[in-house]
């Protein structure tokens, strides 16, 4: 996919206005609907489909994967489907992460982070297939987990910040089996959790990135305003689907997606 230039386009050329808003609408469609999924794949649509750099891309996607996810929690929180105190609890737990994963992008060679970018996308793709709704179903859950379970998940949750900050990504693929396995959330409740979390990741991988420089703000714009669409969209497409299916649609995406960023990301490291 040939790689479409950037500046002076946003604001003139209607096919590139469509094509961002899609996107956008896509990847907050994952977000509203499972809470993870969509996010990953900000990144190689901001390469491959829109020309942006790859350190560029990584702090532009977390701008849009930050912006969508807030407005999920929010609405998640209004209906009472997220844990305010575990997510602001998991999210802080990413701050150091996320700059030093900032850091370490820019330190890199861009096909070496999408390759490895590639093999994350993989894991995701997996992650999203194998979730089982396990937990508690109680509609009312505690906060008050042991001490043991808070360090669980504040070194979970460094883990994540290391890979917001560096590959750009949200990581509700593994914050939401994260909540479900290490502190029995229900996944009505690990969802809007994790958006609170990915949301405050998102931020401290933006404010990382903003410091070394690189971020296309109209691109921003234009794909957090069809992240908004989208969002509200997923929120309301989720009781109507089964979650096996969303899941399994985008984990195929996910799958096509990491094989043509592997391909190309290899190919340029290779010299070809």
């Amino acid at each position: 996919m040939a790689a479409l230039p950037v500046e002076g386009m946003t604001g003139v050329d209607p096919g590139y206005v469509g094509l961002a808003l899609g996107f956008g609408a896509l990847i907050g469609l994952s977000l509203g609907a499972l809470g993870a999924g969509g996010s990953i794949l900000t990144v190689p649509i901001l390469v491959y489909a829109m020309g942006v750099a790859v350190p560029v891309a990584a702090g532009t996607s977390l701008v849009i994967v930050g912006a969508s996810a807030a407005l999920g929690a929010a609405d998640h929180l209004r209906r009472g489907r997220a844990l305010p105190k575990t997510g602001v609890a998991f999210g802080v737990s990413g701050v150091a992460g996320a700059f030093a994963g900032a850091w370490l992008n820019h330190q890199l060679r861009g096909e070496l982070v999408l390759v490895l970018f590639a093999v994350l996308m993989l894991g995701a793709a997996v992650s999203l297939v194998r979730r089982r709704a396990a937990g508690v179903t109680e509609d009312v859950f505690s906060e008050d987990y042991a001490p043991t379970q808070w360090v669980r998940l504040a070194v979970v949750g460094t883990v994540v910040g290391f890979l917001t900050g560096f590959f750009g990504v949200g990581g509700g693929f593994l914050i939401v089996p994260a909540l479900v396995l290490v502190v029995g959330l229900p996944m009505h409740l690990a969802v809007g959790t994790s958006l609170l979390a990915i949301a405050l990741n998102a931020l401290w991988g933006v404010l990382g990135h903003v410091r070394l420089g690189g971020l296309d703000w109209g691109l921003t714009g234009l794909f957090v305003a069809g992240g908004a669409l989208g969002v509200a969209a997923g929120g309301r497409l989720a009781p109507l689907v089964p979650e096996a299916r969303l899941r399994q649609a985008f984990a195929l995406l996910i799958v096509a997606v990491a094989l043509y960023t592997f391909a190309r990301s290899a190919a340029g490291l290779a010299g070809m």
